[in-house]
């Protein structure tokens, strides 16, 4: 994950908060958000006992909880069970949600549409790498 002091981050589709709450002690502040309501819950439990202060959850699909925010990076390891459609949507809308030069960070399993999403990257933004490979995982990075 790249990340950087001073900047505002998406943790899209958070669960239960572990990756947001990794980002809040690196950067300014930290926007989760999820659809399921039992995890914006223990996410919100989460922050509070890892005593962070520099982040919030808030309940919706995707981008709708964050409407007319940019962020400098959002940061997303959607659930297999999503489906193309919603996968698509994460990358094609980020750019809507990301301030110049900001990235979108995304886990992918390897076997499950890996190759597929690296397309739609490289098709929505003006750079794309692989930062981790390994374990059935990849993560890639599309810049704005």
């Amino acid at each position: 994950m790249i990340l950087n002091p001073g900047w505002r981050v998406l943790d899209l589709g958070c669960g239960y908060g572990a990756i947001g709450i990794v980002a809040s002690r690196f950067v300014e502040h930290v926007v989760m958000t999820d659809v399921n309501r039992r995890a914006v819950m223990i996410a919100k439990k989460n922050i509070k006992l890892n005593n962070v202060r520099n982040a919030e959850v808030r309940y919706g699909n995707l981008y709708e909880p964050v409407k007319g925010e940019k962020f400098n990076s959002i940061i997303t390891n959607p659930p297999v069970h999503a489906g193309k459609d919603v996968l698509e949507r994460i990358i094609r809308e980020a750019p809507l949600h990301l301030e110049d030069g900001g990235l979108l960070q995304m886990v992918i399993k390897t076997k499950q549409g890996a190759k597929w999403v690296k397309e739609v990257m490289e098709d929505t933004f003006a750079e794309v790498i692989e930062l981790a490979k390994g374990s059935g995982y990849r993560v890639y990075a599309g810049k704005k």
